[in-house]
């Protein structure tokens, strides 16, 4: 399970998604009372490109408050009537609220703003304020070590607001040196920020000696006249943060995610103060060859923390370069060198995490490759610092501490959003071959204490072809309503795991005398896993461990369980309890109080008997007296307490070979069909026996499965693999057989190729409440797909 973050940097994505136009500006809306005149509106608010405009006049009435789209509407900026000619007349309906409306229009229209009139037509008209931004735009970025410095940049590419910047004077083959900054990041300003402010324009510290001052000079000429050209709407830097005042002080002490290693929070210094909004903070180094790292901050400053921050979130602090102190304390260390913590109230909102939690999944940008959006979870939360761990980067790289406030990590889906790849999780090579299961239900293997053996033979041979889980939580479904007590399977499944299992979780039910039980199974995710956790589920149920298996048991059980009585079975595979003789006085009360049961056991040992004399191979049918007599001995034994494994009396009762003709009283699905499949193949009397024979001498046939008789008319051929038929697909298959009149059923009920390849008798019947003769006419058409898959595709 993981749970997604829809609120990372939630205020920064939402503000790159609102209008451009703000609540407030005004501008002139054609009147629709009278043609070819216009009136001055207020926008209300906005939803995308639309607007809630109500008419000058209403004042705070808003019953005439009407929305209108952009794009379509006769909308213009203030002033627009009187440059073109054009009537500014007020609504019928309020015309005789004032009698002078020009003195009217002179107050209203004072001290407001007007909308911006490339908004309302042109290239950008209508457009969200982060897609004002194009490529080829041109902006001021402030240098990265001196905050009194800046250069123009061009955009190369916009992101969802996420731009890629490439400093004037830099051209395509340099693009290494390209910077990718959000939009609303304070080093952005228009261009002329910087001479508006007196500040320097210089080409950025890392990169002056790329060329020479002459050069330079000319880069920023021609910058400044293709900016001028087509000026960056000022709507950009609308939603701006101005910086606030800081509080520091040069000398000050505190504690720092490095910008230079990764994973480590180090002690650094106020080394410099350039005014009342930046300061230069820089690493602590007490080495004999220091080297000085610094970094330009402001109080909003991603990764500064106060003094003891690491301290009181148990989080390990690097020592200064150079410190000779096996132990690093803030106490001594102040001392030793005369400096003073900076205080709290410099740290707004240090210590909040803004709704984060660990496991909770985001996409952020790869601190060594900024161009990398990865898919990233998050390891741990300490107030308002992240551990990332990012998907698909090889380690140690892959790990990283980010703020909650940054502008770096995204809301799960953003990528996707804007159209940018993200760089998914590492996938193993075969993940394809993992994704598809198929468990075989081998009826001739031993059932165990807990499941019911005649409901055993009637299920279906196969379970899928389908995903892990599906076919897991399907197969697990009918093992819990074949038990004589479902519940205590559910129990008995509830304890089933593996430390090295990647497991998914699934709720289960069982329904027993009217009670309904729920529990969480822990299932396996991969094919790989499904032996192991197949095997361990059938020890924990005391049955053969290839009851049911990715394999295929067509002859001998490799685990020899029809060897096995049923005492001797649960004592090698179950819980092992030793079973004491019980004593002469025991065995005489026992003699005289079950000498009913005593009978049919021998009467049943008789049948036996005659089973081990043939020679023919038959899965004895559902609902035979063998199975009745077995149910009653068996729930008598589980009632009596013999679901621990600890009767007494061997059995012989789980042989699974016979040609002996047996009829019924209660006859069961499984008689039905098969006598239902070998009618339809042959008439007459002879021709059914001979049908039986051959559907006996066929291993892989199971109820309701007509591989015997489709082989001999021919073979369905499939043109493409049905685990990838879509619903209509299904629909059309079915149209094209002789249960036609059912392939509604599918169009209703969603049923695409995965579903269908996991239908069976009892669930057909179930969910389609279907009668047993249509059903079987469905299963058959259904069985044609298994076969056919099982033929083409399943290698």
């Amino acid at each position: 399970m993981y749970t997604q973050h829809t609120g990372t940097h939630r205020q920064c994505v939402e503000i790159s998604l609102q209008s451009s136009f703000q609540p407030g500006m005004k501008l002139e809306v054609a009147n629709k009372s009278s043609p070819d005149t216009y009136w001055v509106a207020t926008i209300i608010t906005t939803c995308g490109q639309l607007l809630l405009l109500r008419f000058s006049g209403y004042g705070e009435d808003r019953k005439a408050d009407f929305w209108c789209d952009v794009m379509t509407a006769d909308l213009h900026p203030v002033g627009w009537c009187a440059q073109n000619n054009k009537t500014l007349m007020p609504p019928e309906a309020i015309k005789e609220k004032y009698s002078d409306w020009t003195e009217f229009l002179v107050q209203d229209l004072t001290g407001s703003r007007t909308a911006p009139a490339n908004l309302l037509e042109g290239p950008l008209r209508g457009k969200n304020t982060v897609d004002l931004i194009v490529e080829g735009s041109v902006l001021e970025l402030q240098d990265f070590m001196d905050p009194l410095i800046y250069w123009p940049v061009r955009v190369v590419q916009n992101v969802g607001g996420r731009l890629q910047l490439r400093s004037a004077g830099l051209h395509d083959d340099q693009k290494t040196q390209d910077i990718w900054l959000f939009y609303l990041d304070v080093r952005l300003r228009p261009l002329g920020w910087a001479l508006e402010n007196s500040l320097a324009l210089e080409p950025p510290t890392e990169l002056r000696s790329l060329k020479s001052a002459a050069e330079w000079q000319q880069a920023l000429e021609e910058a400044q006249l293709d900016g001028g050209k087509s000026p960056l709407p000022l709507e950009v830097f609308k939603d701006h943060v101005d910086l606030p005042k800081h509080s520091f002080k040069t000398g000050m002490k505190l504690e720092m995610v490095s910008p230079w290693e990764q994973l480590q929070i180090c002690p650094v210094s106020v080394t410099k103060v350039y005014n009342e909004n930046y300061f230069q903070i820089t690493l602590d180094d007490q080495s004999v060859d220091p080297k000085p790292r610094s970094v330009v901050c402001h109080t909003h400053s991603p990764g500064i923390l106060p003094v003891q921050w690491c301290l009181k979130n148990g989080v390990s602090l690097e020592r200064p370069r150079g410190y000779e102190g096996q132990d690093f304390d803030w106490a001594d260390y102040l001392k030793q060198s005369g400096t003073e913590a900076a205080p709290e109230v410099c740290f707004p909102d240090a210590w909040q995490n803004r709704g984060f939690a660990k496991d909770m999944w985001l996409e952020a940008v790869n601190p060594r490759r900024p161009a990398e959006v990865c898919v990233a979870q998050i390891t741990q939360v300490r107030g308002r610092l992240l551990w990332l761990r990012l998907e698909g980067v090889a380690k140690p790289l892959s790990e990283c501490i980010v703020d909650v406030e940054s502008m770096d990590i995204f809301p799960v889906g953003w990528c996707e959003a804007n159209a940018y790849p993200l760089t998914p999780p590492l996938k193993p090579v075969c993940q394809k071959q993992k994704k598809i299961a198929v468990i075989f239900v081998n009826h001739r293997c031993f059932s165990g204490p807990y499941l019911n053996k005649g409901r055993i033979a009637e299920l279906p041979q196969a379970v899928g072809p389908g995903k892990c889980t599906l076919v897991l939580k399907e197969l697990l479904s009918m093992l819990i309503n074949a038990a004589y007590k479902p519940g205590r399977v559910l129990k008995e499944l509830q304890e089933v795991e593996d430390q090295s299992w990647d497991c998914h979780e699934e709720t289960l039910k069982a329904k027993y005398k009217g009670k309904t039980y729920r529990s969480t199974i822990r299932i396996v995710r991969l094919a790989e896993q499904i032996p192991d956790f197949c095997r361990k589920v059938c020890v924990k149920l005391q049955c053969c461990p290839n009851l049911f298996s990715p394999i295929l048991v067509t002859d001998k059980c490799p685990e020899n369980c029809s060897a096995q009585t049923k005492t001797k079975y649960t004592y090698y595979y179950g819980k092992k309890r030793k079973l004491p003789k019980p004593t002469g006085e025991e065995q005489s009360a026992e003699g005289e109080l079950a000498k009913p049961a005593r009978r049919r056991k021998k009467r049943k040992a008789i049948f036996v008997q005659k089973k081990r004399r043939s020679s023919a191979v038959d899965y004895t049918p559902a609902g035979s007296p063998q199975d009745s007599d077995e149910e009653e001995d068996q729930e008598m034994e589980l009632q009596s307490g013999s679901e621990e494994g600890t009767s007494s009396e061997p059995r012989e009762d789980h042989t699974d070979t016979s040609s002996v003709e047996v009829t019924s009283s209660r006859p069961r699905r499984a008689v039905t069909l098969r006598r239902a499949v070998s009618a339809g193949s042959t008439t007459g009397s002879q021709e059914r026996g001979e049908g039986r024979r051959r559907l006996r001498h066929n291993p892989d046939t199971t109820h309701g499965n007509v591989e015997g008789v489709e082989e001999e008319e021919g073979q369905l051929v499939l043109e493409r693999n049905p685990l990838e038929w879509s619903v209509d697909e299904v629909v059309q298959f079915i149209s094209s057989t002789d249960c036609a009149s059912l392939a509604n059923i599918f169009q209703e009920q969603d049923i695409d190729g995965q579903a269908l390849l996991l239908l069976t008798l009892p669930t057909v019947q179930e969910c389609m409440d279907l009668k047993l003769g249509p059903a079987i006419k469905l299963c058959h058409q259904i069985e044609r797909v298994k076969v056919a898959f099982y033929r083409q595709y399943a290698n």
